[in-house]
């Protein structure tokens, strides 16, 4: 880890303001068009067990459409980064047994 002229800790690539915007991102998805009744819709995809294919699918989407659609689009990567969260999260809750998530 890089340190500043103070001697605090600094991250090379700004990771500590990405990942302020990341959970930004997330939680206004919450306020948007993609929650229904405070529920996404990718909920229902993975309580069906389709969850974990659902979320790579999207990631492949947005990661090929980065730099074509609306150029470098800064919301095609939070949408990458927000469905591989979405992933890890299935996968906790698989472990924990949480839910049925597939």
């Amino acid at each position: 880890m890089v340190k500043d002229q103070e001697g605090e800790e600094m991250y090379r690539f700004s990771e500590d303001r990405v990942l302020r915007e990341i959970k930004e991102w997330i939680d206004g998805t919450y306020s948007k068009h993609y929650s229904m009744n405070k529920i996404q819709s990718t909920e229902f995809v993975a309580d069906a067990g389709h969850g974990e294919g659902f979320c790579i699918g999207n990631i492949i989407k947005y990661a090929q459409r980065y730099g074509k659609k609306n150029g470098h689009n800064r919301e095609d990567v939070l949408k990458i980064i927000h469905y591989a969260i979405i992933l890890l999260g299935i996968e906790y809750d698989k472990e924990e047994g949480s839910r049925e998530f597939n």
